[in-house]
């Protein structure tokens, strides 16, 4: 275990440049490696300074990752076609809408997630964390490092989301993110820089806990769950549920049929991934109801025309009662966010 004498010295040494990084190296085998550790190594000796190197590679993934997955939700979203799937059909994102929110979150990626990105290396090396050293960990250690992270985020963004619902926190910081009442992909980081700060404690202060405390951990085991917990966050607020969603087939994931609701009703669901919080704690109590009742009025829309009515008749029937219920729950909501914004 390093020491904070020597965490301190070697932290500060990154900062610059070596005359020949390619001594990083010097112990390493190079015909061990596969070729990802290849490509990995060549890419820090190619710049030649880690901190750089690291910081540049963790914004690009960033940028890459982000916008890479809002590209098919608005492709998505431009198809008549998957309104069936559509949470909240009759609010789809205008053009308008999409661009000023790309205008948003492109201004906090670069004022104020770049600075911390280029700050991650020195402070993850303070940690113990492993960086531009090769090999990769295997893969069973690194899955469940990012089980583990998934866990500990999503009881960090329960709280912290929660205490962001509370009325001076929410006027002041979380009522930006929640100016979509039927989110989409790109909604995702759409929010105030303090939220930003706040809830990424729990994306990035997880790891660097785990790896104080057990001093293993490598940055691309890092980079493997910011990927995951992206992809998670941007199809949460896509506002579609599929019969292949994952939390169809794995029930305690939270999903966007989960997520949407509380961006409808300005309540309830404050977990990120998973479901059971919100269950133990009973903060889905109003998600449930209004679940169900859906589920009702659509059993008994299928019941009543079963053998009467055309396929179409059936289903403007049945779109007819699920407006009808969420007119009666943006009623209550409506209510609810008068409360918080006074």
């Amino acid at each position: 275990m390093y020491n904070a004498t020597t965490l301190s010295s070697f932290a500060t040494s990154l900062f610059y440049e070596d005359e020949n990084p390619a001594h990083l190296y010097d112990t390493i085998d190079f015909s061990s490696l596969s070729w990802l550790e290849k490509q990995w190594a060549a890419w820090y000796i190619f710049v030649g300074n880690p901190v750089l190197a690291t910081g540049l590679m963790s914004f690009i993934l960033h940028e890459l990752v982000y916008f890479g997955r809002c590209v098919p939700w608005m492709i998505i979203d431009s198809m008549p076609y998957f309104r069936q799937w559509k949470l909240q059909p009759n609010k789809i994102p205008t053009a308008a809408q999409q661009w000023e929110c790309t205008k948003l979150v492109l201004l906090t990626h670069f004022t104020v997630e770049l600075p911390q990105i280029f700050l991650f290396h020195p402070l993850a090396v303070a940690f113990g964390m492993q960086t531009f050293q090769v090999p990769f960990p295997d893969l069973k250690t690194m899955a469940l490092q990012v089980a583990l992270f998934f866990i500990i985020e999503d009881a960090w963004h329960y709280v912290a989301h929660q205490a962001l619902h509370y009325g001076p926190l929410y006027r002041r910081i979380h009522k930006l993110h929640h100016k979509y009442s039927a989110p989409f992909g790109l909604a995702a980081e759409y929010a105030h820089p303090l939220e930003i700060l706040i809830l990424g404690m729990g994306t990035v202060g997880g790891p660097l806990l785990y790896c104080y405390l057990t001093g293993s951990l490598h940055i691309v085991t890092m980079y493997t769950w910011i990927v995951l917990r992206l992809w998670q966050a941007v199809d949460a607020h896509s506002g579609y549920d599929f019969p292949w969603s994952l939390h169809n087939i794995f029930p305690l994931w939270s999903g966007a049929e989960h997520h949407d609701f509380h961006h409808m009703a300005f309540t309830n669901n404050y977990s990120t991934s998973f479901r059971y919080l919100d269950f133990i704690f009973g903060t889905d109590n109003k998600y449930r109801a209004y679940r169900k009742r859906i589920a009702e009025e659509k059993a008994k829309a299928r019941a009543a025309v079963k053998h009467e009515l055309s396929k179409a008749e059936s289903d403007a029937i049945e779109a007819k009662l699920m407006a009808e219920a969420e007119t009666e729950e943006r009623e209550w909501s409506s209510s609810t966010y008068a409360h918080l914004t006074l």
